[in-house]
């Protein structure tokens, strides 16, 4: 792998390519350290050594935003209304028959589909940042701590703060395409891997300062290993796939002889992603903030607030396992449509052998895939939980290193930028990272 990497280096177009990629981490990096206008840093700091500081139902998209979120900087909203835009328009595409046909037209339309995700990203970053800004002020950001984030209340200071909190969001889906387009690819994935690997050696550290087994280095050395093994896990589980063969007839157009080739349909265990878990840790944080805002001091507020404001109760993790299994068939079966499959299979020649062409070829392919989500979906639940079991043996912080979320995205966007830099190697004739 190093002598691949040497290789990389010596190559001048990837070189200028992973350059131009490590100049883009720098300045997002960068701007993950600088405040919004108006806030009050000193304050902000000493806030954050509170306890419990990075706990919440803001922990999530903290995560995603490399910690900006709660030192509320400029790239304080991080890459997440991008990544909620283009899940939302995902979605809409299988209800919206326009985006669906705009989908079918191949590059203009998904260059159209694109330009939608934009605005709505715009769209998105308003809104968050307004909830943002108004959390700060009402000192719902950091509970407890007595110092003001926001001195200033002045309606110019807020919205100062909302339009340039839009803008960082703006400038980063501008980095991020910057990236694909001219780096090494998958330029939003990079900068959610940055966003959350970057918070992992405070994290590590801050276990070690605060354990007390050989002055914290047993638990210290006890996460990395739990870490690894959640590795491998992720690593072994997203390469594995169900591959179903297809064989083509041959055709005659003239005197030439076209098709009898043979491929294959490859169907991953863990189709849905990540996107299950983001999708039950919001809606599950919904009830909560129902219940904060609502200010009602009735039974269903503090069953709400009892329950569902920690991940360590029984009743959030039933919820939790449940909603995971759910969203990864429902992802599932908007994002693989079997009958458009057996569809596309016979109008170019091709069967499944020992399966008619059709109807059935469908319901062979749905069989399938209902049978490896199961699974997927149970994986999921299981990566998910583990932040939850480390939390009650190590007594950390509810940003602990390794959970199951982080874990999944980062070994998928690894996974995929490699596979990305392989590719480019092998087309100069080099063997690539995996030999």
């Amino acid at each position: 792998m190093l002598t691949a990497f040497a290789r990389v280096f010596k190559t001048p177009d990837l070189r200028k390519k992973l350059l131009f990629t490590l100049g883009i981490i720098v300045l997002y990096r960068i701007g993950a350290h600088v405040p919004a206008p108006g806030v009050n840093y000193a304050n902000v700091e000493f806030c954050m050594e509170r306890p419990h500081a990075n706990s919440g139902l803001l922990g999530l998209v903290n995560m995603f935003s490399g910690g900006a979120l709660l030192q509320v900087t400029v790239f304080a909203l991080g890459i997440m209304p991008y990544i909620t835009a283009s899940i939302i328009l995902q979605l809409l595409t299988v209800v919206i028959p326009r985006l669906e046909a705009l989908k079918k037209e191949g590059q203009t339309g998904q260059a159209k589909i694109t330009q939608y995700t934009r605005y709505l990203t715009v769209a998105l970053a308003a809104l968050e940042g307004t909830g943002l800004v108004t959390a700060t002020r009402a000192g719902s950001l950091f509970r407890g701590c007595p110092r003001q984030i926001v001195p200033d209340s002045s309606a110019f200071t807020t919205l100062t703060m909302v339009v340039t909190m839009t803008a960082g969001t703006c400038l980063l889906m501008w980095l991020g395409e910057l990236v694909t387009d001219r780096g090494i690819g998958n330029g939003m994935s990079i900068l959610m891997f940055l966003s959350i690997a970057a918070r992992f050696p405070g994290a590590l550290w801050q276990i070690k300062l605060e354990g007390e087994l050989a002055g914290g280095w047993i638990e210290f050395f006890a996460v990395i290993a739990v870490g690894l093994a959640m590795v491998a896990l992720v690593v072994f589980v997203e390469q594995a796939q169900r591959r179903i063969p297809v064989q083509y007839a041959k055709r005659m157009i003239g005197r030439r002889s076209y098709g009898g080739t043979s491929t294959y349909i490859p169907l991953k265990v863990n189709q849905a992603g990540v996107i299950p878990v983001i999708f039950a840790s919001s809606l599950l944080s919904t009830p909560v903030l129902i219940a904060q805002f609502s200010g009602s001091k009735a039974a269903w507020a503090t069953w709400l607030a009892t329950n569902f404001s920690k991940g360590d109760r029984p009743v959030y993790l039933a919820a939790y396992c449940l909603l995971i299994v759910f969203f990864a068939f429902f992802y599932v079966a908007i994002s693989f449509n079997p009958e458009e499959a057996a569809d596309n299979m016979k109008k170019h020649g091709g069967f499944i052998p020992g399966i008619r062409a059709g109807r059935p070829t469908a319901e062979y392919l749905s069989y399938v895939l209902n049978r490896i989500t199961w699974p997927g979906s149970l994986y999921l639940g299981l990566i998910a939980l583990v932040p939850t079991m480390e939390l009650l043996l190590f007594h950390a912080n509810q940003n602990f290193p390794f959970g199951g979320t982080s874990i999944l995205i980062i070994v998928s966007v690894g996974l995929e930028t490699v596979k990305q830099i392989e590719s480019q190697l092998q087309q100069r004739n080099y063997e690539g990272f995996l030999r």
